[in-house]
């Protein structure tokens, strides 16, 4: 049986690689509104976070997500993310 690849993604935060699925996905839709993507499906540019709170501190500093989406991210994003991986932090340990 051969085996899928997986596909990779780089965290924005400590640029390390990951398989996609481990990820947080910010997604800027079509329309250009900012999101959080958990199943990875949604249309439009995504960019990626592991669920470390320290890459989303850097990717935050270094302005990594609006670079990568080409769009400033409101608070709010930033806000939801840090929920997310607080209860990713919970359930995971």
């Amino acid at each position: 049986m051969v085996q899928k690849k997986i596909p990779m993604r780089q965290c924005l935060g400590c640029r390390e690689m990951f398989p996609k699925r481990e990820l947080i996905r910010v997604v800027r839709s079509p329309e250009g509104t900012l999101s959080l993507d958990f199943k990875g499906k949604a249309p439009g540019r995504g960019a990626y976070l592991c669920g470390k709170s320290e890459c989303l501190k850097k990717a935050r500093k270094s302005r990594a997500i609006e670079r990568a989406l080409g769009v400033a991210v409101p608070e709010e994003v930033y806000e939801q993310l840090e929920q997310q991986m607080e209860q990713e932090g919970a359930h995971g340990e």
